[in-house]
């Protein structure tokens, strides 16, 4: 048991963490061990965790030390950040960096960063099609994430570009809502354009495969989704397996989704981004490769069917 190498998990408790957690526990002779990393071990789901065999341990993403103390003995490190607990992207970055200042300091051997690409390139700086956030950014919660990227270059990290969450269906409240005829609609500024998507507990699992991997994917930048959907394919995916009826799709545009101000500005302009460009987004993840890192991951279709009771009616 002793020599089974350590992998600290950053958000052990939460979609990305917790798959990772789960999938090394699950794998009891893949010679890994989960140190589940919390800001809160009293959380029920620290405690399942616990119980399940997790070592869990206190950290803050705010703390260096405490992250570093966290990471000190073990092998690899998976980290990540929340812009939706705190919505800020220079705090985003901030804890990116000490994420990064604390794996040195530790010694650890893998770091699999969870990223995701700078969208700023894609269009010019007095482009108007869509407003810049926060003052410098298009979609703060890529952004930032992509500029801390610098952060893990003297590190041996793997760069894990992640997908659209199909779990925001019931996490984010992005469902079909119901209509008062009884009918479902929902709206989205994409367009005919192909979503990249993935459920949230199949990253955890190809995170594993990449620390079991060893050096194969160190400085690589390895881009995961399941499936390239529509929203109107979804939307037939969804009417099945929910049993409601067709759904309405409304087509909308960007500006008019972006109305309400945050969060819907960040998310409009997340939307645009896929919509607008496509090719550039779905050509950064590879659904071959991550299934080939897991064979078992879900598509939509399986996705629903395991989790269609959580999706709110």
């Amino acid at each position: 048991m002793s020599e089974r190498k350590i992998i600290a998990v950053v958000g052990a408790t939460g979609a990305q963490g917790g798959g990772l957690v789960r999938a090394i526990l699950d794998d009891p002779n893949g010679g890994f061990t989960a140190r589940a990393i919390t800001r809160d071990p009293g959380k029920d789901n620290a405690k399942a965790l616990a119980g399940r065999g997790a070592d869990v341990v206190k950290a803050d993403l705010d703390d260096v030390d405490s992250l570093r103390q966290a990471f000190i003995g073990a092998y690899g490190a998976y980290c990540l950040t929340n812009f939706w607990e705190h919505f800020s992207a220079e705090k985003e970055h901030q804890q990116a960096k000490n994420l990064a200042q604390a794996a040195k300091a530790a010694g650890v051997k893998h770091v699999v960063w969870s990223t995701l690409e700078d969208t700023r390139p894609l269009m010019a700086s007095d482009d108007t099609r869509m407003p810049m956030l926060q003052g410098k950014y298009r979609v703060a919660h890529f952004d930032a994430k992509a500029d801390a990227d610098l952060h893990f270059v003297d590190l041996p990290t793997t760069y894990l570009i992640t997908s659209f969450y199909w779990d925001n269906l019931y996490a984010f409240g992005l469902a079909p809502k119901k209509e008062e005829d009884g009918t479902y609609a929902w709206a989205f500024p994409m367009g005919d354009s192909r979503l990249a998507g993935i459920a949230a507990e199949d990253i955890g699992k190809v995170a594993y495969e990449i620390f079991k991997a060893g050096p194969v994917y160190v400085g690589k930048r390895v881009g995961v989704a399941s499936e390239n959907l529509t929203i109107r394919e979804m939307g037939e995916k969804l009417s099945r397996a929910l049993g409601i009826g067709q759904i309405r799709y409304d087509a909308v545009d960007a500006d008019a989704y972006r109305a309400p101000g945050f969060p819907a500005d960040e998310m409009g302009n997340m939307f645009q981004v896929y919509r607008d460009f496509e090719k550039e987004i779905i050509g950064a993840r590879s659904p071959e490769l991550t299934r080939k890192l897991n064979p078992a991951m879900l598509t939509f279709d399986q996705f629903l069917a395991k989790y269609k009771d959580k999706i709110p009616l």
